[in-house]
């Protein structure tokens, strides 16, 4: 047992080493380094809140502070969209380590998608920034939601990354069908717009997208005090822990086979 215990401790000395070193990497050769982690989901906030901050006001639409809303749907949407792209490249970004040193290939994945949870850590304190300025405090329970859907959005990317990164050795035009699919899911969840300009038929079905609720019951949750029934915040949950135990099912069984694909 102490075997084992010990085994695991060093597998997790593993994951972090290769996670800071993949952040090390990612920023060593720009001129601006770490300050990228902020400036890129940055940028595109000003642009589109430049754009559409008249359009989605108060008076229009009902969306208050649409400025704070739309910061933090567009960080917690980057979070996804970096942690899966990750995810996906993963294995075969490591191929060295995949075919010539024995390492554990799910350690390679969780570290990547790591590397992207450090990078949201660091675009939380735009978010903060934002609300500090703005002077609106969110309630208790909204700031718990928000901790609550971050930690799903991991989830989210650990079994995405745990589905594709074996598939993707195989198949290498996943990667331009999941960045095609990202900006889709970008423009088909309320984060630019507030969901209540759109039909209640239209809704419903927006909101079977993950990201969708996630980013909704947010944005809602920390502005306006709105939060998901328990009910439907309770089947949320359970959909992403079934999603993430069959990853890990479709991972042993992919994983097998995927040196001889690199």
């Amino acid at each position: 047992m102490f075997k084992t215990f010990k085994k695991h401790e060093n597998y997790k000395e593993l994951v972090w080493v290769l996670a800071k070193t993949d952040f090390k990497l990612r920023y060593n050769n720009s001129v601006l380094g770490y300050v990228w982690a902020l400036l890129k989901p940055l940028l595109m906030f000003l642009v589109l809140n430049f754009v559409f901050s008249s359009m989605f006001n108060p008076k229009n639409t009902g969306a208050e502070y649409y400025s704070l809303q739309l910061i933090t749907a567009l960080m917690m949407f980057n979070f996804f969209a970096e942690g899966t792209n990750a995810g996906m490249a993963s294995l075969l970004s490591k191929s060295q380590l995949v075919t010539k040193i024995y390492v554990p290939r799910w350690t390679i994945i969780i570290a990547s998608t790591i590397n992207a949870g450090m990078i949201y850590l660091m675009n939380l304190i735009v978010i903060i920034g934002f609300f500090v300025w703005k002077q609106f405090l969110p309630s208790f329970e909204a700031v718990l939601l928000f901790i609550l859907f971050s930690f799903l959005i991991y989830m989210l990317i650990v079994a995405f990354s745990f589905f594709t990164a074996p598939l993707y050795v195989r198949f290498r035009d996943l990667l331009m069908i999941w960045e095609v699919l990202l900006m889709i899911m970008l423009y088909a969840s309320p984060i630019i717009y507030p969901l209540s300009i759109l039909p209640m038929n239209v809704q419903q079905v927006i909101l079977a997208n993950p990201m969708a609720f996630i980013i909704h019951f947010t944005k809602e949750g920390l502005i306006n005090s709105h939060f998901p029934d328990m009910w439907q915040l309770m089947g949320f949950v359970l959909i992403v822990s079934i999603v993430f135990v069959l990853s890990l099912f479709s991972y042993k069984k992919l994983s097998a086979t995927v040196a001889e694909h690199i």
